[in-house]
This record gives C-alpha cells, structure tokens and sequence, in this order.
C-alpha cells in the first residue's frame, strides 16, 4: 500500500500516465497530476472515486519556468509530498533521416529535459528537508535496444544515465529507479512500424500484451517500501524480449 506516500505524476492525463495516477489512487497515495491537457485531467478528476486524493496542475514539462512555478507551488500546498513519476514523453515514430529540427529540440525537451528538470527541483526540495522521497523515471525497451525511431531512443537511453546518476547524487534521501517497458496497448503504438512491432512481437517469450496497469503495477511496486533496495536499477518490462 502506498498511504504514506503523495506522488508527482507527470504526463497524468492519458496512456500509462493515467494508469499510474489511478493504480497509486487505489493504494492509498494521493496524486498530484501533471500534463499540458486540462481537459483530460479533468476526466482523470471525474474518474478517481475520492476527490481528495487528487490535485491536478496543468504545465509544460520542458519549460524551467513552469516548472519552478510547480514546485514553488508545491511547497505551499504540498509539502509533504514524497513520490515523483516522471512519465511524460513523446514518440514521433519517424526515421532519423525524416526529422526536422524543431522536432529533435521537441522530443529531446519533454522526454529528456522534462525529467531532469523535475528530478533536480524534486531532489533539492526532498534533500533540503533531510526528508525520504523515491523517483520513478519511465525509460523504455528502445533505450536499451535501440529504436527505429533514433531520436525517442537516444531519449530514453538518456533516462537511464539519468536513473544511475540520481541514484548517486540523491543518496542517502532519494531512491531512483528506471522502468523500462516493451511496446504498450496505447494510442503510441499506432506510431510504431509494422516491421518493427513484429520483431519486438517475435522476441518476446510471454506472449500477453503489457497492457498500461501492467506498468504502473511495477512504478506502486517501486514507490512502495517493499522495494526497499533497489535504487538506480532499471526494472526491464518487456515479456522476455532480448534476453542478454
């Protein structure tokens, strides 16, 4: 159960965000629920049975000032919080060849620096207090792997620096952990090759698709005290795929 826990949630809105946000709500944890669509969170509001156990601030990750603004915020209505899962991300589904310029600075702001910037403000808020506080940061099989889509690969390989080295600088206050996902029944996947969903389909040894409550099972497992120890590991989730 996570009652003693109050959880950042960024990209809260839709896909595994959402799922995250309701399987923490389930637990006992409050959320705070971060995305750029006011609208859907909204519909998260309305889907959560308990109304006190949700905030929801609606921001952009990449941008420095909105989120100080955030956790200038947070200071003064949650100070108590202890949890950050940094979930949002985008997947363009393109060749390296086809990308514009303004799309690399895209995917590269919310799904790299999105997370740093609320790794770093979290961590001085968590350490500041000499309190305890645990990061979830979602990575993805493409980081390890690779990705036909190089630019959200690179991202995600960058989570998982990022993971290990938060790990370190965090300690002894902060624990921090990867998930790393296969594909996931999400709108994402629509995204994805056809020749690129088969090979991920042909290596996989549980043939089950990883639905989103699958995900955010293993980010309450890793907020939770029963995951006590581990702290700059990534959590590799993905039905046997690429066994090394």
């Amino acid at each position: 159960m996570l009652t003693d826990m109050k959880v950042i949630v960024t990209g809260a809105a839709s896909g595994i965000g959402k799922e995250i946000a309701i399987q923490c709500a389930k637990e006992g944890a409050k959320i705070i629920a971060c995305d750029m669509n006011g609208s859907l969170l909204d519909e998260l509001k309305q889907t959560l049975s308990s109304a006190d156990q949700l905030d929801t601030y609606r921001l952009d990750v990449s941008n420095y000032r909105q989120v100080a603004e955030f956790f200038t915020y947070i200071r003064e209505n949650h100070a108590d919080v202890n949890g950050l899962v940094n979930n949002a991300g985008i997947y363009l589904g393109k060749n390296i060849l086809d990308y514009q310029e303004n799309e690399i600075d895209k995917v590269m702001d919310v799904n790299v620096k999105g997370c740093i910037y609320f790794s770093q403000l979290f961590g001085a808020f968590i350490i500041g207090k000499k309190s305890k506080g645990v990061i979830v940061n979602m990575s993805s099989v493409s980081g390890i792997e690779g990705s036909s889509d190089a630019i959200y690969g690179l991202s995600k390989a960058a989570i998982l620096g990022l993971t290990k080295s938060c790990a370190m600088n965090f300690s002894p206050y902060i624990r921090v952990n990867a998930v790393a996902p296969t594909m996931v029944e999400t709108p994402m996947m629509d995204h994805i090759p056809g020749w690129r969903k088969e090979q991920y389909l042909d290596h996989q040894l549980i043939k089950q698709p990883l639905m989103p409550e699958d995900v955010a099972h293993t980010v309450t497992f890793l907020l939770s005290e029963k995951s006590g120890h581990y702290t700059g590991a990534t959590f590799d989730l993905n039905n046997g795929c690429y066994l090394r």
